[in-house]
């Protein structure tokens, strides 16, 4: 069984994350990946600081196991979550959308891991001073807000750049794409897109269809303009908002057409008023099963890939 560093230091059976995906990892779906042997993580996004509270209870009443909340910087909640998360004494606290520094010392005081999301070489070197626990190396091929590496380039760099445990993040969905993550010299990866196809993943009827018949060619991205550029399916909506992104509209108006559309996409299963969000490998996920399922799935198809990477070495 593959078993690395991260598993010793957070108390997981495989080395394997849940992605923060906001409106999407509740309660459930942690407590469901968690119990899988992985580590749970509830996204606290765009919500407020109850919500997100409610959301640990409901994880808690559900597992015993540890679990983590991703915290969008970005989020005109995320002092407030901040400051739930400490009382609340998560295990871990992943970030994304920004840089967590005023809330790491606090946070490590109340003994939770930090594994803030970095998108490149020099925000990993910032975590690794300010005493992060680990880093997630996340590539832009991932879905919801991206950068511009992708993950094959991002994560052997900060792999070097850091003495901090690295998880690999973006465009994984099976056992190749963990073996290739602990090649680049990861030891543990995280996936999104790959548990919206699971069972506990409580999204629109609507989003899943839409994620098992995706194609290679099923994502775009969009919000360059306003500096926070983000992945999701090719949708009526996706393309109008291209459309005015580049066609002069405000960036006042430009906000209003986005505002709430992740949530309608989650919710309501809104095609023409919803973003969905999915990184590049949605195309891979083939069907609906248990979170714990996938875990065990992925991890043992990467054993033998791993064991058989030195054929290739005469």
């Amino acid at each position: 069984m593959i078993r690395s560093e991260i598993c010793d230091l957070l108390g997981i059976e495989y080395p394997v994350f849940q992605g923060g995906m906001a409106w999407i990892a509740d309660g459930k779906l942690a407590a469901a990946v968690s119990n899988g042997g992985g580590l749970g993580i509830i996204a606290a996004g765009n919500a407020p600081g109850e919500y997100v509270k409610e959301q640990i209870k409901k994880a808690r009443e559900l597992t015993e196991k540890p679990i983590g909340v991703n915290i969008m910087l970005m989020s005109p909640f995320a002092d407030e979550v901040a400051k739930v998360v400490t009382e609340e004494k998560v295990d871990v606290v992943t970030t994304g959308a920004g840089n967590p520094s005023k809330y790491i010392n606090e946070w490590k005081a109340t003994g939770i891991k930090v594994i803030p999301v970095v998108a490149s070489v020099a925000m990993a070197k910032l975590m690794t001073r300010l005493g992060a626990s680990a880093v997630i190396a996340e590539g832009g091929e991932s879905g919801g807000h991206v950068g511009e590496l992708t993950t094959m380039v991002l994560v052997p760099q900060v792999c070097d750049a850091t003495d901090l445990p690295v998880i690999a993040a973006g465009g994984i969905a099976d056992g190749r794409g963990v073996a290739a993550a602990f090649m680049l010299g990861a030891c543990g990866v995280q996936m999104g897109t790959r548990f919206l196809s699971a069972e506990e993943c409580t999204i629109h009827p609507e989003y899943k269809q839409k994620i098992l018949k995706a194609g290679d060619l099923c994502t775009m991205v969009t919000g360059k303009r306003l500096g926070h550029p983000v992945r999701s399916l090719r949708t009526p909506f996706a393309r109008e908002y291209s459309k005015a992104e580049y066609g002069g509209m405000p960036d006042d108006e430009l906000e209003a057409l986005g505002a709430g559309a992740l949530r309608r996409a989650v919710q309501e299963g809104d095609s023409e008023k919803g973003c969905f969000l999915a990184g590049q490998i949605a195309a891979m996920v083939k069907k609906e099963q248990p979170a714990a399922e996938i875990i065990k799935e992925v991890m043992e198809q990467a054993e033998p890939v791993l064991l058989g990477a030195s054929k290739w070495v005469k």
